[in-house]
């Protein structure tokens, strides 16, 4: 701050000696060094709140830069999933129309069930899966 060297420090001090004599200079040394203390503490607290205010901003800003790589990511991710939704929906409905199996056939699942129901009418009742006994079941052992 000050380039004050050895010289001038003895300089101020002879100085001091005659200015204010042998019996207050040591009074006043003391309220010198009272007020330099006051201001390097003044300093000091100053430069710390600076440095506070600094710290703080940085983190707001760290803060603002992390919220908007989370919205930007949230973004992203919403609309990969509303991409695989049409998706699952563009196939769905292409589905619609086709038959699950090849014997499947969505336009006449009644006559099947009709056909089925007939069938096992007109089949005796030996061959009949409905009145076989338990024993004769081939899923069953």
């Amino acid at each position: 701050m000050f380039d004050i060297g050895f010289g001038e420090l003895l300089l101020i001090a002879v100085v001091a000696l005659v200015v204010l004599g042998p019996e207050r200079l040591p009074g006043a040394a003391r309220t010198v060094g009272t007020l330099l203390r006051r201001l390097r503490n003044g300093w000091e607290s100053v430069r710390a709140e600076v440095e506070r205010e600094i710290e703080a901003e940085e983190m707001k800003r760290k803060l603002k830069e992390a919220q908007e790589h989370i919205r930007a990511t949230s973004e992203q991710a919403k609309a990969s999933v509303r991409e695989s939704a049409e998706r699952v929906r563009e196939a769905a409905d292409a589905m619609k129309g086709q038959p699950l199996h090849e014997d499947d056939d969505p336009q006449r699942p009644a006559e099947t069930e009709a056909n089925a129901e007939q069938a096992d009418a007109d089949a005796p009742a030996s061959r009949r899966t409905d009145t076989a006994e338990p024993s004769e079941r081939p899923d069953e052992r």
